[in-house]
């Protein structure tokens, strides 16, 4: 990696997104291509941002400071990204489920998942499950994530896969669920691919699922 990506990734670590964007034009017009910006400069910072945020290194206030200079980084490059065909690590769809308002933790997951290369698109809060099946149908994503925050909330995340099953969708996409009250062992019951318990390891289990086919990590994160 050569010393501007380095300082690129260190950069949105840091959270300087002037010197982000600085840094990703300076890269441009040193003959970089987009995707070389993307992999090892901000994808890097943010998997350095992940792994200390799942290490206890960094909080919350930090990762979003972080997240915001890559999205500031995101800007200039999205554009190019778009007319060089450069595809996503994979399509990510979000949403906090129905009965549900909350969404630090849905943001949070969301812009990590960005800031890892996947494309993401979020449904917001409150969802009820026939507007999962619907955007599902849609959009086509990879994987489906499903937060909940509230125990009497939880539930709705295996209507949602009970709806996806009765839509004959859920052969089409991975799901991922967390949240406060959510462990591995109430993800496998309901029948989802996955369970993570922060940000940071909702990026490494949606990567798994892309990988491994989908199979319920049930031993930890």
């Amino acid at each position: 990696m050569s010393e501007l990506l380095k300082k690129l990734a260190e950069d949105l670590y840091n959270g300087d997104a002037d010197s982000v964007v600085a840094l990703v034009r300076q890269a441009l017009n040193n003959g970089l291509t987009p995707a070389e910006i993307l992999e090892h400069g901000l994808i890097a910072g943010m998997n350095v941002v992940g792994k200390d945020f799942r290490d206890g290194l960094l909080f919350i206030p930090e990762v979003l400071i972080a997240a915001r200079a890559m999205h500031a980084g995101m800007g200039v490059l999205k554009p190019l990204l778009a007319e060089s065909d450069v595809p996503p690590t994979g399509r990510f769809l979000i949403g906090t489920v129905q009965g549900d308002l909350h969404d630090i933790g849905k943001n949070l997951v969301a812009m990590m998942m960005e800031g890892a290369g996947f494309e993401v698109h979020d449904l917001g809060v409150d969802v009820p499950a026939q507007k999962f099946v619907a955007e599902v149908k849609a959009w086509q994503p990879d994987v489906l994530g499903l937060s909940a925050l509230l125990t009497t909330t939880m539930a709705e995340m295996k209507t949602v896969i009970e709806a996806l099953d009765d839509a004959d969708l859920r052969d089409r996409v991975k799901v991922l669920v967390g949240g406060a009250p959510v462990t591995e062992k109430y993800a496998a019951e309901i029948g989802a691919d996955g369970y993570a318990a922060n940000a940071s390891t909702a990026v490494e289990e949606a990567r798994k699922l892309l990988l491994l086919g989908g199979q319920c990590n049930t031993t930890g994160l």
